[in-house]
């Protein structure tokens, strides 16, 4: 494939390295060789009317990478965003994800193809099953296999999890060919996820966070008000930085143009160790969202 680029670069410490790029964000390698900015957009509960504005004002701030889902609704805004953005389509990175009720592996292509269908994009760059299901009778192991067989052809350039627990993630490693790019997990303060991410780190799995800010519920814990005040930045900006420096990739949502603006600055300043070990001591094992190892339900 063309879009090929290159094998994955890794640090000194064993995790993925930033890419050389002109662009301010960092981009990682993937375990297949394709890179990822490690600064995104989200659209997870943008409203499908205002997605197509939502998305063409980051793309305008300088995001190249946007995170959406079957589930969302809105991958039609998107696309048409992307296409109408005039950037060239190989600069931006867009993600999808599997929705719940096409778990059975001959739905799997379908659903593919019906979010290629939605975007009006030739490829998407990474495609995930969105939750592991445990629970169902549908064995989210078959599902990866059917996953494994999009890479057969042109339209996707790398595969992935999220919401994969490291049980979820032994089994798939166990008894399949294809090692996911990402798994795409709730981390924040409030949750760090180190063992998890940990695996991930070891097994060549780049971590994504989502709920980064565990919905605003971290901007006002004291411990992070504190080292705001420090460097002389927002909550939220700390935050985001501290995910950075761990090596997440991250995409935080916001309709708001200057919220946008405020998200993307995060390249000229650091956070010095005991700033990094003051946010990741506030960890409480606290969920915003369903606990993977029993959420279930089915949609689709």
């Amino acid at each position: 494939m063309p879009w090929r680029d290159g094998q994955p670069a890794v640090g000194p410490d064993g995790y993925a390295a930033p890419v050389a790029s002109s662009d301010p964000v960092p981009r990682i390698a993937l375990n297949n060789g394709v890179t990822i900015p490690q600064l995104g957009f989200g659209v997870f509960k943008v409203p499908p009317a205002d997605t197509e504005r939502a998305t063409s004002q980051a793309l305008e701030v300088g995001y190249r990478h946007v995170d959406t889902a079957e589930m969302y609704g809105n991958e039609e805004g998107v696309g048409r965003a992307v296409r109408a953005s005039g950037i060239d389509r190989q600069e931006i990175f867009v993600t999808s994800k599997l929705d719940n009720g096409f778990h059975p592996p001959e739905r799997v292509a379908p659903a593919f193809h019906g979010t290629l269908a939605a975007l009006d994009l030739d490829y998407v760059d990474l495609f995930l099953i969105h939750w592991p299901l445990p629970t169902l009778s549908v064995d989210y192991v078959d599902t990866w296999r059917a996953m494994e067989e999009l890479l057969a052809g042109d339209r996707v350039r790398a595969i992935g999890v999220s919401n994969f627990q490291q049980a979820h993630l032994e089994r798939v490693l166990a008894a399949t060919d294809v090692v996911p790019a990402v798994n795409q997990i709730e981390v924040h303060p409030y949750l760090v996820q180190d063992p998890l991410r940990e695996y991930d780190r070891q097994h060549g799995i780049v971590t994504e966070a989502w709920s980064p800010i565990a919905r605003g519920g971290v901007l006002g814990d004291p411990a992070v008000t504190a080292v705001a005040a420090e460097v002389g930045r927002t909550p939220a900006q700390v935050v985001l930085r501290w995910h950075l420096q761990r090596g997440d990739v991250v995409f935080p949502k916001s309709t708001r143009a200057e919220r946008m603006e405020e998200n993307f600055h995060l390249f000229d300043f650091e956070l010095d160790p005991a700033q990094m070990a003051a946010v990741s001591s506030l960890d409480r094992h606290q969920r915003t969202g369903p606990d993977p190892d029993t959420f279930a339900p089915v949609s689709g």
